[in-house]
């Protein structure tokens, strides 16, 4: 199997960063180009049909800092987590996470996805929960690449 790109999504979740050993690894193995991709919300489908708070303003102000804080965020995982992967690149977008993972696999021609099986709102979970998270479930359907999935209640 040739893999020369690994997309990692992540969602920043203490869950969702226990992928990045797995990350390290196989890029590692496979001299692989590792795209990380955060999936924020589109706030802009939270606009109230009636009243004033928040404004498109407030919304499109909150988005774009919620955006430069994951940048930030990820670039100080990557470089601390990625040791082994020289190319990395990041990738900010806003949407349904499952349907924006799936897209960027093809986007970015990706040949591997590594994801955790449990991210955000899985924190009350144990590693005795038999459910993957939602995103994990619908990337697992529908990737028509491998994905690793990472149990982060294993480590």
């Amino acid at each position: 199997m040739k893999v020369r790109t690994i997309l990692w999504p992540t969602d920043l979740s203490k869950l969702s960063l226990k992928a990045a050993p797995h990350v390290n690894s196989l890029a590692e193995k496979y001299q692989a180009k590792v795209i990380v991709m955060y999936v924020g919300a589109d706030l802009m489908n939270l606009l109230p049909y009636g009243g004033k708070y928040p404004s498109e303003e407030q919304l499109r102000h909150f988005q774009a800092w919620e955006k430069e804080q994951a940048r930030k965020k990820l670039e100080t995982v990557c470089e601390a987590e990625l040791k082994a992967c020289p190319m990395f690149e990041v990738r900010l977008v806003e949407g349904d996470p499952a349907a924006q993972i799936l897209q960027a696999i093809k986007k970015e021609k990706a040949d591997m996805v590594v994801l955790s099986s449990h991210g955000r709102g899985a924190d009350d979970l144990d590693a005795t929960s038999p459910e993957f998270g939602s995103v994990a479930r619908k990337v697992l359907a529908n990737a028509k690449v491998p994905v690793h999935l990472v149990n982060p209640f294993q480590q």
